[in-house]
């Protein structure tokens, strides 16, 4: 993925289980909870490029929210902030090679960041 691409897709809900299986019967996507990601049932659609990941709700996260890929969340940050957005959620790691942020630009849109690689056994 390149600096700027949409990586993923969290949909929040409110029960895990009654949300896999309505995306599943909904679109035919294989949803499934990777070692290291238990309670984050991730998602693949059926062109298995796209995917993304059922969530909890809460703690203000009650709307669907893309992640985009950055080269360096450290370095966006600080565009977000000089630009009139905010930062939701600090850097925090995802695994080792891995990172992820949120912010809100100055409409109120809250979007995800990623940085690094994240190996997830796929099918």
């Amino acid at each position: 993925m390149a600096h700027g691409d949409i990586t993923h897709l969290e949909i929040p809900v409110s029960d895990l289980k009654r949300g896999r299986q309505f995306y599943a019967a909904l679109f035919g996507w294989t949803i499934e909870e990777p070692p290291g990601f238990e309670g984050y049932p991730m998602w693949r659609a059926p062109n298995g490029i796209s995917g993304g990941a059922l969530a909890p709700r809460g703690g203000g996260f009650t709307q669907p929210r893309s992640v985009v890929e950055v080269d360096s969340i450290d370095d966006t940050l600080a565009v977000v902030a000089e630009n009139g957005g905010r930062v939701l959620e600090e850097k925090s790691p995802i695994t080792d090679t891995s990172w992820w942020a949120v912010v809100e630009d100055p409409d109120g849109n809250v979007l995800g960041l990623y940085e690094g690689v994240t190996e997830v056994p796929q099918d």
